[in-house]
């Protein structure tokens, strides 16, 4: 479940949406807008920068909230996925009833529309190797969805590092934070999740992984670095009660968590296949909330300055 496959994007997607929505409702975009462009700017661009960016999902649910002018720049190192960001931020414009032209570059798409002008780019880049390639001077706000749980503390502290050495904002969405709760319990449950989140602090390419550590770890390293945060679940619900998405997404959420549990603790392995079993045979009267957290936060006046 931690992949990045196209299919895996495009089938979490709608969860992910009504998680962000659910969260987005919590935070002063407007506020957060003004902080970016700084007072008496009027439409100054803001320029983002999107690291793991799949196919541009962070930039469909942060650029409309934020309105205005932005240059965004997106950063993956799957060079298949950064193949597929124009055709879906195409697609995605044109739903919306607005304009997308290629720009001189080749990389590079304008979208214009619904009260935005966006420019956008796309970088093939490894981001566990650090950050030294990337344009991280120069960037207002720095945005991630679904990665923190994936990496490393060591990495985390530099990637806080660069941030506010550059005076970069975050939004960070999507961690997950360890919270699975099922509507009706088994008695495998806390079998399965406890190797289940064991497996997710395995090395997945930028050291020991945070996995369900990952929104603690943040908050304490952003707000040492001098950070205001604010934060609000972001679960997803699924429920397979409401229909063949919400179903499907259970059978790979329930495979995922036993392909993770079986490779973590062989030695359960047939209790891990029984529950498989059982939960598949109850897709449809089943409901799953797995907790996620987004973060938003911009340095505070005073960083940097042995205060706040």
């Amino acid at each position: 479940m931690s992949g990045f496959s196209a299919d895996w994007l495009a089938r979490r997607e709608p969860f992910d949406h009504a998680a962000r929505a659910s969260a987005a409702a919590a935070f002063d975009w407007k506020a957060l807008a003004t902080q970016l462009r700084g007072e008496g700017t009027g439409d100054a661009a803001i320029t983002v920068l999107d690291l793991g960016c799949g196919t541009g999902a962070s930039l469909r649910e942060v650029a409309p909230r934020l309105g205005g002018t932005q240059r965004w720049r997106l950063v993956d190192h799957d060079a298949a996925l950064l193949a597929a960001v124009p055709g879906t931020l195409t697609r995605w414009a044109h739903a919306q009833g607005w304009q997308v032209r290629p720009q001189g570059e080749a990389a590079v798409l304008r979208i214009d529309g619904g009260g935005l002008r966006l420019d956008v780019e796309w970088l093939h880049a490894d981001i566990s190797a650090g950050f030294g390639a990337l344009p991280v001077d120069g960037t207002q706000l720095v945005t991630c969805s679904a990665l923190l749980d994936l990496v490393s503390q060591p990495w985390l502290e530099a990637l806080v590092a660069r941030c506010a050495g550059g005076g970069a904002a975050v939004c960070w969405a999507l961690s997950v934070d360890g919270r699975l709760a099922w509507a009706d319990a088994d008695a495998d449950d806390a079998l399965v999740h406890e190797a289940f989140r064991a497996h997710q602090r395995r090395d997945k390419g930028f050291g020991t992984a945070l996995g369900d550590a990952a929104v603690e770890a943040a908050t304490q390293v952003l707000t040492a670095a001098g950070y205001c945060l604010h934060a609000a679940e972001s679960d997803w619900v699924v429920d397979g009660r409401c229909g063949a998405a919400d179903r499907a997404m259970l059978q790979a959420l329930i495979e995922g968590f036993v392909s993770a549990a079986i490779e973590q603790c062989p030695m359960h392995t047939t209790r891990c296949d029984a529950w498989c079993a059982r939960r598949l045979a109850t897709l449809g009267a089943t409901r799953l909330r797995v907790g996620h957290v987004d973060l938003i936060g911009w340095l505070s006046p005073n960083a940097g300055r042995g205060e706040g």
